[in-house]
């Protein structure tokens, strides 16, 4: 009997979670040689689920955040109602609800079920190989390739996260056009904390999963303020989300009880260029930042 896409990637062997973070090459040799197939067994997963009346609700977004983004597309001279939403927790970090708790729920239980699927999914490298992570965008091999979670992705990144970005730091117009996403799981007892570090890309879009009876303990952000070297520690709630420029230098603490669900969004330009900081931005008027670039889709990957 011949077996389906689906069947035939949930029985495929895996590579060692040792083969992964030593980079061996039949571990990138097995993510190329199956992409193929990966794609069409997520094809396959996500008619059975959508067969079982189970879908990616595409009205997750925060309300207010929605109505406002909606708006400054149809008439970018009042994005000032997207600005109002973000608060600057310090300088060159803002904070906002970005997703709706209510329906968040329909999200979480979309990624939950594709962890469950059995069909292979690389966990980001870039973070000692976070157990409960995957890789997001299409320029990643092994990533989450369900067609309609990959809608649901690219409206993220363009609908929402680029023109953000650009109302908030306008000097990364230009080395955004290229999109990088993953998700992460920290879980007492397991993946625990990062050390300090910055980010490869231009801006950062760090949004939190956690339903409102979810709690943890731990596992704050720290970031850095470059102008008097203090760390300010920020604790992420249900469907907020922090916005930060890649190069500023932050630390997640240890969690010390439950879990923290996130994704975490990066953008960039071609082949991985990010803006100098040190260069006054050029002012743009509103429409430029509300419009989408001319697409480069570079296969250039930070990890």
């Amino acid at each position: 009997m011949t077996l389906s896409a689906l069947e035939q990637a949930q029985s495929l062997a895996r590579p060692s979670r040792e083969a992964m973070l030593q980079r061996h090459p039949t571990v990138q040799r097995f993510w190329e040689e199956n992409r193929g197939l990966f794609e069409e067994a997520w094809s396959e997963w996500e008619q059975k689920r959508l067969d079982n009346n189970s879908s990616l609700d595409g009205e997750v977004f925060d309300p207010a955040l929605r109505q406002a983004t909606d708006e400054a597309w149809h008439q970018p001279s009042h994005e000032g109602a997207v600005r109002e939403l973000w608060n600057e927790v310090l300088p060159g970090v803002f904070e906002a609800q970005f997703m709706d708790v209510d329906a968040l729920a329909s999200l979480r239980d979309y990624l939950n079920d594709a962890a469950d699927a059995n069909i292979p999914l690389r966990p980001p490298y870039g973070i000692v190989l976070n157990r409960g992570g995957a890789l997001l965008d299409p320029r990643s091999e092994g990533y989450l390739a369900a067609p309609s979670f990959q809608d649901f992705y690219q409206k993220l990144m363009d609908h929402y996260m680029r023109p953000i970005s650009r109302l908030l730091f306008p000097e990364i117009t230009g080395y955004d056009t290229e999109t990088f996403g993953f998700s992460v799981q920290w879980e007492a007892g397991k993946d625990t904390s990062l050390r300090p570090h910055t980010d490869a890309s231009s801006v950062t879009l760090n949004i939190n999963l956690n339903l409102p009876d979810e709690e943890f303990s731990g596992s704050a952000v720290g970031f850095f303020d470059r102008s008097n070297g203090q760390k300010v520690d920020y604790t992420f709630k249900p469907g907020y989300a922090v916005i930060h420029r890649g190069d500023v230098p932050h630390v997640s603490q240890p969690i010390t009880k439950g879990s923290r669900s996130n994704l975490i969004l990066w953008l960039y330009g071609e082949g991985g260029a990010t803006p100098s900081f040190e260069v006054p931005p050029t002012l743009q008027a509103p429409e430029v930042r509300w419009s989408h670039p001319k697409p480069t889709r570079s296969n250039f990957a930070p990890f």
